[in-house]
């Protein structure tokens, strides 16, 4: 028996299993489409964060010291990398369970999962599996984007005008947008190896698990306090003045000077 005609059988003698199965991936391959296009308007993590992050990249054309923009995007390519290497110490974990092939099916039953085959056990691992290394794929280009980033931001020319100015600054959030959408679609992913966990325990959970991640998601993409908060930052953003006007850094430390000498010729 061929391993297809093995999971075609499988399948066959659990329908509630193939049923939570399929809702499962229509909860996981459609809730990135499905939030693309809800979120055009304003109210979404998603939406305000690209306004935020294009506002980012306008300021960035017209700094004279670009390291506070490098230091955040070294930031951000060690988050990737940290996000990679927890997804590969995960999939080794779970991958080794699954290839072993050593496993009683009575021990794992008494572990309380609800299995009636080694194969149905091994199509749920693989479940895992598949949830952490689609992350895995995201982290990794998630990683490549942002170092096209930082060449990007080791391009620029100095003394830019207006005009152009905002011309790289739409070049600059054309590669540094898809390379953190890239990196939220890998955080993503965590949440629903964890729901696909839940299907060791039966399709029942499987189906709640995944349902219960669709909605944590989209309550925190909408209606948390870090929602709330850059929803307001993007407002502000909106009505701020572009470009920033240039800030005198001598006005301040002669200010201070001026104060600081008072109390001396006071004293004097």
């Amino acid at each position: 028996m061929s391993v297809l005609t093995a999971l075609l059988h499988a399948i066959s003698e659990n329908p509630l299993d193939t049923f939570a199965l399929i809702v499962f991936f229509f909860f996981w391959l459609g809730y990135e489409p499905f939030l693309q296009k809800i979120s055009k308007k304003s109210g979404f993590i998603i939406k305000d964060l690209s306004i935020v992050r294009a506002a980012w990249m306008r300021e960035a054309t017209l700094r004279e010291i670009k390291l506070f923009d490098s230091n955040l995007m070294a930031h951000a390519v060690n988050s990737a990398a940290n996000f990679s290497s927890a997804n590969l110490l995960l999939i080794a974990a779970v991958g080794g369970v699954l290839f072993s092939g050593q496993i009683p099916l009575t021990t794992v039953k008494n572990f309380g999962f609800d299995v009636s085959t080694m194969l149905l056990f091994q199509m749920k691992l693989g479940l895992i599996v598949t949830c952490l290394v689609r992350g895995l794929l995201d982290f990794i280009w998630a990683t490549r984007q942002m170092n096209y980033t930082a060449a990007a931001f080791g391009s620029l020319p100095e003394n830019m005008d207006e005009g152009t100015a905002r011309e790289f600054a739409a070049a600059l959030s054309n590669i540094v947008e898809p390379a953190m959408s890239s990196f939220s679609q890998g955080v993503r992913g965590y949440y629903f190896a964890l729901a696909s966990a839940a299907w060791l325990f039966g399709p029942i959970p499987l189906l709640l698990s995944g349902l219960g991640a669709i909605i944590l998601l989209g309550w925190r993409q909408s209606r948390s306090q870090s929602a709330r908060g850059i929803r307001r930052l993007r407002e502000l953003l909106e009505a701020h003045p572009y470009p920033t006007m240039p800030r005198e850094f001598n006005a301040a430390p002669a200010q201070n000077l001026d104060k600081n000498a008072a109390p001396h010729n006071t004293q004097a």
